[in-house]
């Protein structure tokens, strides 16, 4: 059994906590620590777990380390983490800089423990379902909008939001990244609360993505074209369509054929697949434990929360490099 410890009690934290006691069977949660006295205190009494009164005293009880607090502080608590050979849950994005992320990459070398990072949306089930069907994609368009709320704005959308959807991407393209344009608005904010950004990839895939955050609806969803295939996405509603097209044979009336112009015609194939409903938050972490029980890499390394990254922080200085666009 693994001894957890999570740093950082706000609403997310709440939220690793009680998914982290469904998970019994893979790890005893030894405590928390949050700075917020006040907050500790109410976490403390309302869900039964231990406050401690420093980090250090929390990293020294503990196995593995689940830290979520604010992007600031990612860096600082996980090499305190690292120093101590910790295994190690990071939520997104990795670091609020390249250079901590690097720095971070070398240390934990150093440490040889299981690192994971919270991109939550590689254990959605409904991109589990589809993912084996997104086969060298051409064409990838995302949407990401949210309604404002002020806990999200400590970052920029690029960082809070779309970071999701480019490590989806980076995921399922694996390829080098050759060109990249972005724009970005500020409407609330000091920084941008709407962006889009188009990833050009050697492959010759292109992906277009769009995230804000002050939408009046919600909306998480994702469309793949690819050679004869059309997968869609839709995180937020869990559900996934998958049309595809073959070789039309025989004179099936009830088939949909699409015929092309110079005697070839394609059947199109429509699905949609069945969806377990599950919690990605849990099954992310319980991932974590299995890779360090079986010592197998972890789902979402290091390194792919640094590409991811990577991306976000040049998608941020293409903005940044434009005239300053503000409502």
């Amino acid at each position: 059994m693994l001894r957890i410890g999570v740093l950082g009690a706000g609403h997310l934290g709440k939220i690793h906590l009680r998914c982290l006691s469904e998970l019994s069977n893979q790890y005893t949660i030894v405590g928390f620590y949050d700075p917020q006295t006040e907050n500790a205190e109410k976490v403390s009494k309302e869900l039964d777990i231990k406050s401690f009164s420093s980090i250090d005293d929390l990293i020294d009880a503990v196995d593995v380390v689940d830290i979520v607090t604010p992007t600031l502080s990612h860096f600082e608590c996980a090499m305190k983490v690292l120093e101590k050979k910790k295994h190690l849950f990071i939520e997104k994005p990795v670091t609020h800089t390249l250079e901590e992320a690097d720095k971070l990459l070398q240390k934990a070398k150093e440490a040889g423990v299981k690192i994971q990072i919270g991109h939550v949306e590689r254990f959605n089930p409904a991109f589990r379902v589809a993912e084996p069907f997104i086969n060298e994609p051409k064409f990838i368009e995302a949407h990401r909008l949210s309604e404002f709320n002020p806990r999200g704005t400590d970052v920029p959308v690029v960082l809070d939001l779309m970071i999701h959807d480019i490590d989806i991407v980076l995921s399922v393209v694996k390829s080098k990244l050759v060109k990249l344009s972005a724009s970005g608005v500020s409407v609330v904010s000091d920084t941008p609360d709407i962006a889009n950004a188009r990833l050009e990839f050697e492959n010759g895939c292109v992906a277009n993505l769009t995230a804000s955050r002050i939408s009046l609806k919600k909306m998480r969803k994702a469309r793949f074209f690819q050679r004869d295939a059309y997968v869609t996405v839709d995180f937020l509603e869990k559900k996934a369509e998958l049309l595809r097209m073959k070789d039309a044979e025989g004179e099936d009336p009830f088939a949909l054929i699409l015929e092309l112009g110079d005697g070839r015609k394609k059947q199109i194939l429509f699905e949609q697949p069945e969806i377990q409903p599950s919690n990605a938050i849990k099954d992310e972490l319980n991932s974590l434990a299995e890779s360090i029980q079986y010592n197998r890499p972890t789902v979402v390394s290091l390194s792919d929360g640094i590409a991811a990254l990577r991306v976000a922080t040049q998608i941020l200085d293409e903005m940044t490099t434009k005239p300053s666009l503000a409502i």
